[in-house]
């Protein structure tokens, strides 16, 4: 766990350099990501809130996901995350938004979403939408591990340019 406190305090120092903000659409991490990034003292100045999206109904209840996006593509995908990371950074008003979804395992997994399938997105205040794809071959605590390791590098990546 002590690298992703190095993490967060990095991307935190990084956000704050920017003078920017950040929320977060989590499901298949359930609130790790957030707790990491709240775990550095004078993290309010830049994370804004988020929310834990665990059921389709909630993605779409809460966040605005498009049900037709869950029926065509599931909730463990590309435009799934992409859509989770768009509505939370309109929902909260913020410069950054980082989304999560995937199969943290050990059961879930198909032939096409094995276990450790996890797409990462990130909307940033360019209105450019990043996504990345992972499958990670962890433990259920690793994988999600993993997920919030690549979140915030993927958020100090764009916070880099």
């Amino acid at each position: 766990m002590r690298d992703l406190l190095d993490l967060s305090q990095a991307a935190g120092d990084m956000l704050a350099a920017h003078g920017a903000s950040v929320c977060a659409a989590e499901s298949c991490t359930g609130g790790l990501l957030l707790s990491c990034l709240t775990d550095i003292a004078g993290s309010s100045a830049y994370v804004l809130g988020g929310l834990v999206t665990y059921s389709n109904a909630a993605k779409m209840q809460l966040l605005g996901v498009e049900e037709a996006t869950l029926i065509a593509h599931g909730a463990v995908s590309s435009p799934t995350a992409g859509e989770m990371a768009y509505q939370a950074r309109a929902l909260f008003k913020s410069d950054y938004a980082l989304s999560v979804t995937g199969i943290a395992g050990p059961g879930g997994g198909s032939a096409d979403k094995p276990v450790g399938l996890t797409f990462i997105g990130l909307a940033g205040p360019s209105g450019r939408l990043r996504v990345q794809r992972h499958i990670w071959d962890g433990t259920r605590q690793q994988n999600k591990e993993y997920s919030v390791k690549a979140a915030l590098a993927l958020l100090m990546s764009a916070l880099e340019v």
